[in-house]
């Protein structure tokens, strides 16, 4: 492995981090709070040692797909210690864990919290918070090749981060691939935080709110998450979510006018169907009176658990049990790939369907040949075999970390669900980490595993795993 190549994007990135912070430094000013002073400590202080990492002169500038793997797996746990600190230093979060799990949790846009009073803390802190979210969303390595020089080969980078069974570039060049989608993300991020204040929400409020929905995150800044605010703004934050769960090439279609091509758009279809017929259900089975009221609500929750976002207009968990079983079975289907959300992803539901389907017509005409095609586009045997491999990882983790979380002896519905919501990067899952409740009682133990199954969901497994392969560290 070229570790000095490692060594010198990670420090690149470490300063990446830095820079990220003065956003709510700045804010901390403003408000006159205190805690900017941890904010400006912590950035100044990643700032100077990603310096000291970047002198570090690597020979060679290629990045095959292990150094990919590992500069991506390091990053994100890296970025979830270093922005702990402003937490845990400043006394808003007084266990380190805790502060390393809530931030995780923002990085990941998972949106799982342990505050039990998320009003007290100093807006500068909620800030940063919901910024994790923002930053998550789109991938931390992927705005370092949008916005930062480099050149170093940048595809395994991009491959390494990105969501999804496969990766394909927008236009020849990956940096150019990267600033497109950084562009959109952010127009839209812009456009939802005005129409959210012209609807009437506070302007610190609708940043705040944005950045959640934007990355789908799900992080409140109210402890009834989005209950308090207007039925206008909900319906907005609905929409805003699933545009967010869309595959970001079906936008950069339409801005080339490339409406043809729009056709084979398969898995956003799919996904709308998804949220179309799970809102349906969901209405139906909770429907007391006012239909309004149902669709309402389970547009938001529908929207909001499928895009993996968290967000809560309703303590969904004391629904009946047909509504609260379709929301855990979209848990795991999740948002399209190419967009912010988690999950398996649409596209990968889809294909292990066709896989099935062409596996039950071999039997009946075993002399027939069946491309499975996605998108209009025959999927080739690596991305299927790389598909299903993703399955049986994903369920070997699942399993291991229920076994894990089990110790804290909470109900079979609570540890069930807290996996499915870490690992999916939900947040809010039933029972004890239900809408109303959070992830504080659970054990050190606990919380570290969950840690992880943040960072891998978000990652899709594989450069989590790979950290823990010995040969990835053989030079070679």
């Amino acid at each position: 492995m070229n570790h000095r190549i490692v060594i010198q994007i990670i420090g690149k990135l470490m300063q990446l981090a830095g820079i990220f912070l003065l956003l709510p430094t700045i804010a901390g000013v403003l408000f006159g709070e205190k805690e900017f002073f941890v904010l400006a400590s912590t950035a100044a202080a990643a700032i100077v040692i990603g310096g000291v990492l970047r002198l570090v002169k690597a020979d060679k500038q290629r990045i095959r797909a292990r150094e990919g793997f590992i500069i991506t797996a390091v990053t994100w746990l890296l970025f979830s210690l270093i922005g702990a600190i402003p937490f845990f230093a400043s006394g808003a979060i007084p266990s380190y864990t805790d502060a390393v799990f809530e931030t995780a949790s923002g990085f990941t846009t998972t949106g799982a919290s342990i505050l039990l009073n998320v009003e007290a803390m100093p807006k500068c802190l909620l800030l940063w918070r919901s910024f994790t979210h923002w930053i998550g969303g789109m991938g931390i390595l992927v705005f370092m090749l949008a916005f930062v020089p480099s050149n170093v080969d940048e595809m395994n980078i991009m491959k390494a981060e990105s969501p999804g069974p496969s990766v394909e570039k927008m236009v020849p060049k990956v940096r150019e691939t990267a600033f497109i989608l950084y562009a959109i993300y952010t127009a839209l991020t812009l456009c939802l935080i005005i129409i959210l204040i012209i609807a009437g929400m506070p302007i610190f409020d609708s940043i705040c709110v944005s950045f959640g929905t934007a990355g789908t995150g799900g992080f409140g800044i109210k402890g009834d998450s989005i209950a308090s605010y207007s039925h206008a703004c909900q319906n907005i934050i609905t929409v805003g979510m699933l545009m967010f769960g869309v595959n970001f090439n079906f936008y950069y279609l339409i801005i080339m006018k490339k409406f043809k091509n729009l056709i084979h758009c398969e898995e956003v279809y799919v996904y709308l169907g998804i949220f179309v017929v799970a809102t349906a259900l969901v209405s139906f089975g909770i429907y007391n009176g006012s239909l309004l009221d149902a669709v309402h609500h389970a547009a938001f929750q529908v929207s909001s658990i499928m895009t993996t976002t968290g967000f809560a207009t309703v303590d969904f968990h004391t629904w009946m049990n047909m509504p609260k079983g379709i929301l855990v079975l979209i848990m795991f289907s999740g948002a399209c790939a190419g967009s912010t959300g988690g999950g398996l992803k649409v596209s990968r539901v889809i294909l292990y369907f066709k896989q099935v389907v062409r596996e039950i017509l071999s039997y009946t005409h075993p002399s027939s040949v069946k491309a499975i095609k996605l998108d209009g586009k025959a999927v080739n045997k690596d991305t299927l075999r790389t598909t299903n491999v993703f399955l049986m990882a994903y369920l070997l983790i699942y399993v291991v970390s229920f076994v894990l979380i089990s110790f804290d002896d909470f109900d079979l519905i609570t540890t069930f669900t807290s996996v499915a919501a870490t690992m999916n990067n939900i947040g809010p899952g039933l029972g004890v980490v239900g809408p109303a409740g959070n992830y504080a009682a659970y054990s050190i133990l606990a919380k570290w595993t969950l840690i992880f199954d943040m960072i891998a969901g978000r990652l899709e497994l594989f450069p989590v795993l790979i950290l823990f392969s010995v040969g990835t560290w053989r030079r070679k």
